[in-house]
């Protein structure tokens, strides 16, 4: 494990439907879907992790049981393999657990991701927190430079003491599916921002640059998402009560090094399925 950089806390929102993958996220959780032979929810914990995050908290709803059994010991499978070849394909799972501590909160209605936010609120307390979406699946950028997207927020963090999150450029045709933001560079890949905008249509749209499921988020955004009302589809979006938060406070912007799948879609889970079997998988 990576030297703590400084943020504790780590929440994963964990409530949604995933209807895209549907009828496969009928009775089970879309963030255990599994990239080869881990899942989703797996991948983020670890991220977590690795920038030094050990206090993990998931917002889930109904029928994401499976999520707390991933995370817990699991004694008839264990005591069955235990001394066997197949015990060592524990050994990544038992690590997470051993290094971290999980709390579950539930989110009694589904009403957007500021809103599942807003329900860690009595975990987080008053400390600056990560927020990771498991649908967006970050790779490092070489096999030699393993600091992943969180952490390379988690160290921004430390210079710039404010809200950082992470950015990429799509194309503009995309703009719809995206919080967009806009603002100027004050670093190379780094943007202190000056306007949010959830999922503008690609003619409305101030640019292409689209915010990407990485957060580090200063306790004062709760107030803000208090003060929110609803925004796009009817939800409590994340995008409008940073845009508030960067009207009064420093937001800024960050382009990550390495590699995003969106594995909300199908097409983006196959393409990190191929890219894990290829790279990490396959290699063992």
């Amino acid at each position: 494990m990576k030297k703590s950089l400084g943020i504790r806390k780590c929440l994963f929102p964990a409530a949604g439907y995933g209807t895209r993958f549907l009828p496969a996220t009928k009775a089970m959780p879309k963030e255990m879907l599994p990239i080869v032979n881990k899942p989703l929810i797996q991948y983020g914990v670890e991220e977590a992790l690795e920038a030094g995050m050990t206090q993990i908290g998931f917002i889930v709803g109904r029928g994401k049981r499976a999520i707390a059994d991933h995370f817990d010991n699991n004694y008839e499978l264990e005591h069955q393999i235990k001394g066997t070849s197949k015990e060592k394909y524990l050994d990544d799972i038992r690590n997470v657990m051993d290094s971290c501590d999980f709390v579950f909160m539930r989110q009694r209605e589904m009403l957007g991701l500021g809103h599942a936010i807003l329900t860690g609120e009595p975990m987080i307390g008053t400390e600056p927190f990560a927020v990771i979406l498991a649908d967006d699946l970050c790779a490092a950028p070489t096999e030699e430079d393993d600091m992943k997207a969180l952490g390379q927020l988690a160290a921004l963090y430390q210079r710039y003491q404010c809200s950082i999150i992470a950015i990429e450029e799509v194309p503009m045709e995309d703009t719809a599916s995206y919080g967009i933001i806009s603002g100027e560079e004050i670093a190379d890949g780094i943007y202190q921002v000056r306007d949010m905008v959830e999922k503008p249509n690609p003619e409305d749209a101030p640019t292409n640059m689209a915010i990407i499921g990485r957060y580090i988020l200063t306790p004062e955004i709760f107030d803000y998402l208090r003060k929110t009302k609803p925004g796009a589809n009817g939800e409590i979006q994340i995008t409008d009560a940073l845009r508030a938060l960067a009207q009064d406070r420093q937001v800024l912007a960050v382009k990550f090094k390495g590699r995003r799948f969106d594995c909300g879609s199908v097409e983006g889970f196959i393409e990190a399925t191929n890219y894990y079997y290829e790279n990490s998988y396959k290699s063992k």
